[in-house]
């Protein structure tokens, strides 16, 4: 425990990674009753461009969507649960700003999930969860333990705003507490270029968005860096402490799934809750 009350493992984060393999720990030093995970591409049953990266069958792919037999993604996600405090709520991601408040356990099933991009939530036990394969999943928490939440944010859902409206909506349920961030696994800039539309679609925006861009090898191409888009756009909600963004999901074929980099492949989920 460090000296301001916060444990580095994040809530029994510590003993989570220890006890499977397919579990990474964020860097982040969460508020003692707060826990995260995020799961590589090894540690279930799925196989071929599902499994590990020689196609076996061990892969946890945790995305419904994506083409895997649906039977092994409900293994994976059944292994996953038995890991947690308390039930996964699982969003339809749609790459918008859309934020889905979890009040309770939710009535509908598993596999009719909200049409969102962030979550967040209040109540203890609930986990939250974001499915990626480039695009870059971001963690929130409260200072003091009391929200959290979760947003997919590939490109588009950074420019459209998702940032800004999960924080949003967090502070709404904290009494306006300050906010601190993880930024997960993503493609990274040396790996992720993109066409004149996508830079200038945050420049329309915010001039200084440019220094996230740089040439690529053809006119009209740009690396763009996700991590400090996003850096960028909670410092300019008052997010002052984020974490993460050093991962690259396409020159890490061994730990994650990428999708710029297999085109048919899984998804690997970043999850957060509050201890129960």
């Amino acid at each position: 425990m460090s000296a301001d009350g916060r444990d580095p493992a994040g809530s029994g984060l510590g003993s989570l990674a220890v006890l499977d393999r397919f579990l990474l720990s964020p860097d982040a030093l969460l508020p003692a009753r707060i826990g995260a995970v995020v799961t590589t591409r090894i540690g279930g049953f799925s196989t071929g461009p599902f499994g590990d990266a020689e196609g076996r069958a061990v892969g946890m792919n945790l995305g419904l969507q994506v083409g895997d037999d649906a039977s092994c993604v409900r293994a994976n996600r059944d292994r996953l649960q038995r890991v947690l405090p308390g039930p996964v709520h699982w969003l339809g991601q749609v790459h918008g700003r859309s934020v889905h408040v979890v009040d309770a356990t939710p009535a509908r099933p598993a596999d009719v999930p909200p049409v969102a991009d962030a979550a967040v939530t209040t109540q203890p036990g609930q986990v939250l969860a974001v499915l990626t394969a480039d695009c870059l999943p971001v963690l929130f928490w409260a200072a003091d333990g009391r929200c959290i939440g979760v947003a997919h944010a590939g490109w588009r859902g950074l420019a459209g705003g998702v940032i800004e409206a999960t924080v949003a909506a967090m502070r709404e349920r904290s009494d306006g507490a300050r906010i601190e961030a993880w930024l997960g696994p993503a493609i990274g800039p040396d790996a992720f270029e993109v066409g004149d539309d996508v830079r200038e679609a945050f420049l329309a925006d915010e001039p200084t968005a440019a220094t996230a861009f740089r040439a690529g090898a053809a006119p009209g191409k740009w690396y763009c860096d996700l991590y400090r888009l996003a850096r960028a756009r909670l410092a300019a909600v008052g997010a002052l402490s984020v974490g993460g963004g050093d991962r690259c999901t396409l020159l890490e074929p061994e730990t994650f799934y990428s999708f710029r980099r297999d085109r048919i492949t899984g998804r690997f989920a970043s999850l957060l809750w509050i201890a129960p």
